[in-house]
């Protein structure tokens, strides 16, 4: 359970979207033991899966975001603060159809809904607690003066869209669903700094033009984003535990839908290749999720089937022995359901050893969510023992999979009884780690693969497992074109880009705070290339998505939009990187830091760029200018392609040549 000061905190924020009567209605238990809708679920019905309002399913959004599941968050405080935000989807209950047409059938004009061919005027809801006083018109005088109106309505496209005056918005509504009135200042920040403020329930950013700035109170934290990460963590216990109460709550499939699915195969179960990895890759997007999907084409090609196994609910850890454990069956690109693993290795061994085995094999791409012996078992039944395990992270050395101590700082798997281990938050659960992939690595011959020879190093240093091979495979390679045309000297300013996903563990905290410092610096023009972005921000935005189908998206991207130099500074040791490689494919440099794994050796190996000392060097350059010498004019660089790899087909068809 939260503290009382952060479940303050929260039902401040949440309390103009949850939506009471609909709470009550739906789950008439809280209303009959009398308690508020906005304090059930700030601290408990959002751990029931409950869902606060007709517009927002909590499964789903914990579902879509393992990273808010994982954390142990409130998913709607956690949409409301950051998540809208970042551009993050909501899906609508699933309870809402009901809702909404038991209103219409006995005619609650209180209830509106866009299912309705002509909705009534939704009446105005009296909260509870009562609403916060309006500000003076002083106070509203001081507010527009202090306001930043673009930032606002860039950060709110909802706003923007909506026609709502940014001001008028902010002070009636935004400020409590953690809208933040400009850059320098932080409404939730704020408010946990100030539990005072928090408690009185005014406008926190009223109180500080008003009185707060005088009395020394600080717009927001300054300890950095590395403080307010470790302030939100939760222990890998707990968050395991939460995993495990999730699993149990979700029944099994009747294995006749294995067998049933399984008797659509490719070969008739001759020829077969099985993957395992921490969740669907047909549904989710990532480096893992991409490489399961090539390799999963290639062996389409050659004809044989596919089955994936991955946890139905998403695990922060691998499972032990006596854990709950639901899997999820996709054959041959489709999704079957979620089965138990006995159920699975039953049907694998049926249809197995109906026919004679041809080409079968088997890759590892992620234990989690995974227990060593039901893995070995499923393997075994379909009578094989060795097989491959992929280094895409470093799961098998510690819980802590990024080898972020407290997900803050590089820790390079220390010796599990050091003083640098004990003050990690993921030290409890890491001798879980070795000893299950140990034991997995007992029953099977693994070869360990890494796609870098620096992932390679730093698995052997913190503690490897013994395997019957180890080698590096990269996922791709530059491949430099035939004829290349010469970079564009259009005179402007120096492009400097983040690729990728706008999360803290790759560096986009420090990129945001370099475009808040230099943004309107007319030496600098900064660009962000992903799926989704941040709002609010002096920076071009451009939506890249690379999947199966536009596997050279990123480089394309990075190559028409002309990036001098991309950003690529992630906390934790890549042990690949493909921003890394698409950067240089579209003839950018690359800036990174020493602790950056693969990212690192890349530059170096081959003069891409710049491996700065620290943040600290990062933004001498820019004060400096130094950064410029890295501009494409300048440079010239040699435009190449992407060739991908095949993953664990590319390593068969090796060893059958």
């Amino acid at each position: 359970m939260a503290a009382s000061a952060e479940l303050d905190r929260i039902q401040l924020v949440i309390s103009a979207a949850v939506d009471a009567a609909f709470y009550r209605a739906v789950y008439p238990d809280v209303a009959k033991l009398g308690q508020h809708p906005v304090a059930h679920y700030a601290d408990a019905g959002w751990r029931e899966g409950r869902d606060p309002t007709p517009w927002f399913s909590t499964e789903t959004y914990l579902a879509a975001n393992p990273d808010v599941a994982h954390a142990g968050i409130n998913p709607l405080h956690h949409y409301l603060v950051s998540g809208r935000r970042e551009g993050r989807e909501v899906i609508r209950s699933s309870l809402a159809r009901d809702y909404y047409a038991e209103a219409l059938r006995r005619g609650d004009a209180t209830v509106w809904s866009p299912m309705l061919a002509d909705p009534p005027t939704r009446a105005k809801r009296s909260l509870h607690p009562p609403p916060p006083p309006s500000p003076t018109p002083e106070q509203r005088a001081m507010v527009a003066e202090a306001f930043d109106a673009p930032f606002y309505l860039s950060a709110n496209p909802d706003v923007a869209a909506a026609g709502h005056d940014p001001v008028e918005h902010f002070l009636s509504s935004g400020w409590m669903e953690g809208r933040d009135p400009s850059p320098a200042f932080s409404v939730s920040e704020y408010l946990e700094a100030y539990p005072d403020i928090a408690a009185a329930r005014v406008n926190p950013f009223v109180h500080y033009l008003h009185t707060g700035r005088a009395e020394g109170r600080s717009p927001r934290c300054n300890l950095g984003f590395r403080y307010k990460i470790i302030s939100q963590l939760s222990s890998i216990e707990e968050r395991a535990a939460l995993a495990a109460e999730a699993t149990a709550a979700k029944a099994p499939e009747d294995p006749a839908g294995l067998k049933a699915a399984f008797a659509a195969s490719r070969s008739g179960w001759r020829d077969l290749h099985v993957t395992f990895s921490h969740d669907d890759y047909t549904s989710n997007l990532g480096g893992v999720q991409i490489s399961v999907q090539r390799e999963a084409a290639r062996f389409a090609e050659l004809g044989r089937d596919h089955l994936h196994l991955f946890p139905w609910t998403p695990w922060p850890v691998v499972r032990e022995a006596g854990e709950p454990g639901v899997l999820g069956v996709v054959w041959n690109g489709m999704v079957v359901g979620a089965f138990a693993p006995a159920a699975v290795a039953q049907a694998v061994g049926v249809a197995a050893s109906a026919v004679s085995p041809g080409a079968r094999s088997f890759a590892i791409h992620s234990l989690l969510g995974h227990a060593a012996d039901e893995t070995a078992g499923i393997l075994e039944a379909a009578g094989l023992r060795a097989g491959f395990f992929w280094l895409h992270d470093f799961a098998s050395l510690c819980a802590g999979f990024h080898l972020l101590r407290n997900d803050v700082a590089d820790c390079g798997a220390p010796p599990p009884d050091s003083p640098a281990c004990g003050i990690c938050v993921y030290q409890p659960m890491r001798a879980r780690h070795v000893s299950e992939h140990r034991r997995l690595a007992a029953r099977l011959a693994l070869t360990v693969v890494a796609p870098s020879e620096a992932t390679l190093d730093t698995w052997r240093k913190g503690g490897a497992f013994p395997a019957a091979r180890e080698i590096v495979l990269p996922h791709a390679r530059l491949a430099p074109r035939a004829a290349t045309a010469a970079p564009s000297a259009e005179p402007g300013p120096f492009r400097f880009a983040f690729l990728g996903l706008p999360a803290p563990h790759k560096g986009w905290s420090i990129f945001k705070d370099l475009v808040l410092k230099y943004g309107r610096d007319p030496r600098y023009e900064f660009l962000h290339l992903g799926m989704q972005t941040e709002g609010g921000l002096p920076l071009t935005f451009h939506p890249v998505t690379v999947s199966d189908a536009q596997p050279l998206a990123m480089q394309a991207a990075v190559e028409g939009q002309g990036v001098d130099a991309a950003m690529i500074w992630p906390l934790c040791r890549e042990t690949f990187s493909f921003t890394a490689y698409e950067a240089a494919a579209g003839g950018a440099a690359i800036v990174t830091s020493p602790d950056s794994g693969n990212v690192a050796a890349f530059v170096r190996s081959g003069d891409r760029g710049l491996v700065l000392a620290d943040e600290t060097a990062l933004d001498a350059a820019f004060a400096s200018g130094a950064i410029l010498s890295l501009a494409r004019a300048a440079r010239r660089p040699a435009l190449c392609d992407l060739t991908f790899s095949g993953l664990t087909a590319d390593l068969l068809e090796e060893a059958m040549a």
